[in-house]
């Protein structure tokens, strides 16, 4: 019985602490560090900054004393406009063996001398052979004349969160420093730049470090090392890494041409909020809503004020943000579809990227400075029902109303001539002089119209009606108001 009882005791302790499969972080990464350290390069920069001489006395003119204060001047002679020297430090990473490098645009840019230092001691003066703000990401070249050790840019989108990451770099000028971690979060938005989708990791990334590679545990680069976190200074153990799949077309690029060539589409969108969704009965607030298509761009013609852009070239459109960036990983001249939402029902249209930086320009010239409406005075006042059910009074745009809000003659609708305080049309941003010329994608031109399919709205049970508004610039965008109940 003795027995029994202690082997049923010993089998339990077996079953107890028999090993559990599961997945385990590495034991080390010492080899994988040794083998990509020199890869990885310290980049230092210096740049000549005007003005920080320091003042020094002048003799009056003529008097024999000017030589003595020269030669005594610490500035040399160049009083309070002498130059002075600013240093910064970063990382990098050789992806090729003829000496190309990655680094962030921050760390190279503004620089007049560039240097890059190699683990082996090695000190190279680099070129800057094209730079991207956008991105945040700078192409070097150094001459070594040898080969140089180099790494590859791996698949960041099979990088999930959980998994294990290695930075490597040069925090606070001390030289290579390695770093443990995982990711911590993908498609993070920290408003840096318009194409925001950044790999979050805990592995400790500081200053100095901008630039570095972040390595999968395949030693395969998943993300260039680009901004943290910090407070008075320090960091808080949040970094953050420009994917990998995002960077690689922006490096080609400026390794080719010394400059990008993304893809444009041509249209200005903004995001599909709750209250827009409500009050087009979408079930979800996917997709870009158009906003505006520009005047020669590629979309003219073929995509409409008021689409909702649900998908670009195969892919699905959730954040209105997604968009700019499918957009911009696409090839100049490619012929790609877009699925958009038009008055209810979903269409497939076909249209060939124009380049943005060509965009940029066309969009920079037809913009006119911005007029502010001045405050309206005895305007005509729209039906009381209608000032009940959303909060404000709209009139027809008749001469007196373009005179008094600078209207211009091409723009039809109504305009608004009174909000209510503290309805959800004036916290919606809504003022007196703005027009509306279009009811939950219907255009109006007159006030029974726009109050006739706003009652329609509401007859529907719909919570909100959405509004196309411009103002006397020409900018327009979409705005959703709740109902009044």
């Amino acid at each position: 019985m003795r027995f029994g009882w202690a082997q049923a005791l010993v089998v339990g302790v077996m079953l107890v602490a028999s090993p559990v499969a599961r997945a385990e972080g590495p034991a080390s990464v010492s080899k994988l560090a040794a083998q990509l350290s020199p890869a990885v390069v310290n980049i230092g920069t210096t740049r000549m900054l005007g003005g920080g001489g320091m003042p020094f006395p002048e003799a009056p003119e003529g008097s024999p004393l000017n030589e003595m204060f020269d030669e005594l001047n610490p500035n040399e002679g160049q009083g309070p406009e002498a130059m002075r020297e600013a240093r910064s430090l970063g990382s990098g990473f050789i992806i090729a063996a003829d000496g190309t490098i990655v680094t962030n645009n921050h760390v190279v840019e503004g620089a007049d001398e560039i240097l890059v230092f190699l683990t082996d001691g090695t000190r190279l003066t680099a070129k800057l052979v094209g730079a991207d703000p956008k991105a945040d990401l700078a192409v070097l070249k150094v001459e070594a004349g040898r080969d140089l050790p180099f790494v590859e840019m791996g698949d960041s989108d099979v990088a999930q969160v959980g998994d294990w990451v290695m930075a490597i770099g040069n925090p606070f000028g001390l030289g290579g420093s390695v770093t443990l971690g995982i990711v911590s979060a993908r498609n993070r938005d920290i408003n840096a730049g318009p194409y925001d989708d950044f790999i979050q990791t805990d592995a400790a990334i500081n200053q100095g470090n901008s630039g570095g590679p972040l390595f999968d545990m395949d030693g395969k680069v998943v993300g260039i090392n680009t901004a943290i976190i910090a407070r008075g200074g320090s960091g808080l153990g949040i970094g953050f890494a420009v994917p990998v799949n995002l960077a690689r077309p922006v490096v080609m690029q400026l390794a080719e041409f010394g400059e990008t060539r993304r893809g444009w589409l041509g249209v200005g969108i903004q995001d599909v909020t709750q209250e827009i969704a409500d009050s087009l009965g979408r079930p979800n607030t996917h997709g870009a809503m158009v906003v505006d298509v520009t005047r020669t761009g590629p979309a003219e013609g073929v995509v409409e004020e008021g689409d909702i852009i649900l998908g670009f070239n195969g892919r699905d459109i959730i954040r209105m943000r997604d968009l700019p960036r499918y957009v911009a990983e696409t090839a100049v001249g490619e012929k790609v579809t877009v699925t958009v939402l038009r008055q209810g029902a979903e269409v497939t249209l076909d249209i060939t990227l124009g380049r943005l930086e060509v965009g940029e320009q066309i969009v920079a010239a037809a913009q006119t400075p911005e007029v502010v409406p001045p405050a309206a005075e005895d305007a005509p006042a729209g039906p009381v029902a209608l000032k009940e059910m959303l909060g404000l009074d709209v009139g027809p745009i008749d001469d007196a109303a373009r005179e008094a809000f600078q209207i211009a003659e091409t723009q039809t609708g109504v305009v608004i001539t009174e909000v209510t305080e503290g309805t959800d049309a004036s916290r919606q941003g809504l003022l007196s002089g703005l027009v509306i010329s279009e009811v939950n994608q219907q255009k109006v031109t007159s006030v029974a119209e726009l109050t006739e399919k706003v009652d329609a709205a509401k007859e529907a049970g719909r919570p909100a009606v959405l509004f196309k508004v411009t103002d006397p610039a020409g900018t327009s965008r979409f705005v959703a108001i709740k109902l009044i109940q």
